[in-house]
C-alpha cells in the first residue's frame, strides 16, 4: 500500500549516487545508428519550447541544421546573432523533455544554456507580452526531485544572476526579475493553485524552469531561464499574442543580451 505522505517521487532516491544511464552513452548509440559524425554544438545553446524562434530563423534562411547533434528526439539549428554563435532546439516542452535535452547539450560541448519559454500571467507587471528573468521557480513538477531533495523552489546560480545585473534596464519589451511556478499539468491550473502562487508573488506559470535550475545546481552548469509572459491563460479575448514573428525577434534580443553578459566575464 502506498504511503500518501511519502509518494514514490520523493522516496527511494539517493541524490549522491551517479546515474547508470548517461547522456554520453545514448548519444554514442544515436551516432552509431544514424551515422552522425562526431562534433560539438555551439558554446551557447537555447531551449525554445514553443518553437517560434526555430520557425522564424529556419523560414528566413538564417539558421542551418547542426549535423553533429545526435539527439533521438530533436533537431538543433545553428545561427549567429550579433557576433555570437548559438545552437537552438525547439519544441522541447515540459520539465522532463527540457532536462533530457539540456543533459545532451552539455554532453556535446554547450557551456551556457538559455531557456526561453512562454508563460501565463499570475501577478501582473503590465499587459503582455513582457519577459521575466526567472530568479526562482516553484517546484510543482517531477523532474527536479530526481536531482535535488524536496524544497519549495529551485533557484538560478547567484553568481550567474549577479553577472546579469543591470543588463536589462532599458529593454523593450521590459524584462523583470521574479519567480515563476513550474507545473507539469497546464490544464490543472486551478484557482486554488493560482491563488497560492499569487500569494507568493509569483509572476507567471511555465513548464520547465524549476527542473532546469535543479539540474544546473547538481551538474554545476550555467543555466538561465526566461519566461515570456504572453497570455492570461486564455481567459481574455485575443490572448497568446507575442508580437512580431510570434515574439521571436524580441526573445532573441533578450537571449543575446544575457549571452553577451556571460561571455564578457573573464574565465
Amino acid at each position: 500500500m502506498t504511503d500518501q505522505n511519502n509518494p514514490p517521487i520523493i522516496t527511494h532516491k539517493d541524490h549522491s549516487s551517479p546515474t547508470v544511464f548517461t547522456p554520453e552513452n545514448m548519444l554514442r548509440e544515436a551516432r552509431r545508428q544514424k551515422s552522425i559524425p562526431e562534433g560539438t554544438v555551439p558554446k551557447v545553446c537555447i531551449l525554445d519550447p514553443d518553437g517560434d524562434i526555430v520557425i522564424n530563423l529556419a523560414s528566413s534562411g538564417l539558421a542551418e541544421r547542426n549535423r553533429h547533434w545526435a539527439c533521438y528526439h530533436t533537431s538543433m539549428y545553428d545561427f549567429t546573432y550579433e557576433g555570437i554563435k548559438f545552437g537552438v532546439v525547439g519544441n522541447a516542452v515540459g520539465a522532463s523533455f527540457a532536462v533530457l535535452v539540456a543533459e545532451e547539450m552539455f554532453a556535446c560541448g554547450c557551456e551556457l544554456l538559455i531557456s526561453m519559454t512562454s508563460a501565463g500571467q499570475i501577478v501582473s507587471k503590465g499587459s503582455p507580452p513582457y519577459f521575466v528573468l526567472i530568479e526562482k521557480a516553484l517546484r510543482d513538477e517531477g523532474t527536479s526531485y530526481h536531482y535535488l531533495p524536496p524544497s519549495q523552489f529551485s533557484t538560478i546560480n547567484p553568481n550567474l544572476l549577479e553577472g546579469l545585473k543591470g543588463v536589462f534596464e532599458k529593454s523593450q519589451p521590459p524584462v523583470f526579475l521574479g519567480a515563476t511556478w513550474t507545473t507539469d499539468a497546464p490544464f490543472r491550473e486551478t484557482e486554488t493553485a493560482i491563488s497560492y502562487s499569487r500569494s507568493e508573488g509569483i509572476l507567471g506559470v511555465e513548464m520547465e524552469a524549476s527542473a532546469l535550475y535543479a539540474f544546473a545546481e547538481v551538474k554545476r552548469h550555467p543555466v538561465i531561464c526566461f519566461a515570456h509572459i504572453t497570455n492570461q491563460m486564455g481567459n481574455v479575448e485575443n490572448d497568446f499574442e507575442k508580437g512580431e514573428a510570434q515574439g521571436s525577434l524580441d526573445a532573441i534580443k533578450v537571449i543575446a543580451q544575457a549571452a553577451s553578459a556571460w561571455l564578457s566575464v573573464p574565465g
